[in-house]
């Protein structure tokens, strides 16, 4: 049996994981090194991109950022998530807005501490980005619409982290990020009408507080449409290998996106198409390794004659 000290730990250590959103933090670090792989350095063999211990260091330092963000985010938006979001902003509440900002500045100090060793440049880009975020959290947040192109800008900037290291420029790589811009900008938008009750209360200027919701989904549908000036540069212009069967899937999960959308009325609907498009980045990142499937046959024999060789 658990004492009721160990329990509480437990229930501590849960409630900041789910102030850090644990479950994004692997899924951003496994798009970060599988887009080096197969996006920002194909030249390379994917065995030195994974053992490149610069590059460890770079995607760590990406998610300990991306994790103080989220802790100083929630320390901001503590009461609007108790409109939002009661039941996550009680587990939440489990760990003090103090032990927040502690974790928070001790996370920023090995952020900077490990980029020191990388390069002077890698150290004042991971400042930008922490106090970018901040300052995102603290004031442009409520700020109508540059609140929303801030996060999606924020989301896309650690891999651009890993392009400035590799200094790789290809043009595929912009199209790639302008459609997982585009996804994320419309990803913010749909949170907005989610959260639009706490929203109003908290006095933050989203499109859908200002403009109403109908045309707030007029805007969402005009950026929807928009993802298919990337989608089509990365079908029929780049080569993308067998990845273009997850952009054309995507396409037809858009297109009901945007049927439910203007069905979509209540919190709950609008919560469901987050998920969508939470499902359609998640799955993007996976499907990565479409793009070039034989590094992973070749990987694999690679693991397979090593171990033969050991034994």
């Amino acid at each position: 049996m658990l004492t009721r000290k160990t329990k509480l730990v437990l229930i501590k250590i849960f409630s900041f994981f789910s102030v850090i959103r644990g479950y994004n933090i692997w899924v951003i670090a496994l798009a970060q090194y599988l887009s080096a792989i197969f996006i920002l350095a194909p030249e390379k063999r994917a065995l030195d991109i994974i053992l490149d211990w610069r590059l460890f260091l770079i995607v760590l330092a990406s998610t300990l950022t991306i994790a103080s963000g989220y802790i100083i985010n929630n320390f901001y938006d503590a009461k609007k998530d108790l409109i939002n979001r009661p039941k996550k902003a009680m587990i939440d509440r489990l760990v003090s807005q103090e032990t927040k900002l502690k974790v928070y500045f001790t996370i920023n100090f090995i952020v900077a501490f490990l980029m020191f060793f990388i390069s002077w440049r890698a150290m004042l880009f991971f400042s930008a980005y922490i106090f970018l975020i901040w300052f995102y959290s603290h004031k442009l947040k409520k700020m109508f619409l540059i609140g929303n192109v801030t996060a999606a800008v924020l989301a896309i900037l650690p891999f651009f982290g890993i392009l400035m290291y590799y200094k790789n420029f290809y043009e595929v790589i912009f199209a790639h990020a302008t459609f997982l811009f585009l996804l994320i900008l419309i990803r913010e938008l749909i949170k907005d009408l989610e959260n639009i009750e706490g929203d109003l209360i908290a006095d933050y200027k989203t499109m859908p507080v200002v403009f109403g919701e109908k045309r707030a989904k007029s805007i969402i549908s005009i950026l929807t449409i928009l993802t298919l000036i990337p989608v089509y540069f990365l079908i029929e212009i780049y080569n993308v290998g067998y990845m273009d069967i997850y952009f054309y899937l995507s396409l037809i999960a858009l297109l009901f996106f945007c049927m439910m959308l203007w069905k979509a009325t209540t919190k709950t609907e609008y919560l469901k198409l987050h998920f969508l498009l939470k499902f359609i980045i998640v799955s993007g990142v996976f499907c990565i390794v479409l793009i070039e499937p034989s590094v992973l046959f070749h990987g694999k024999k690679l693991i397979l004659t090593h171990s033969i060789s050991i034994y």
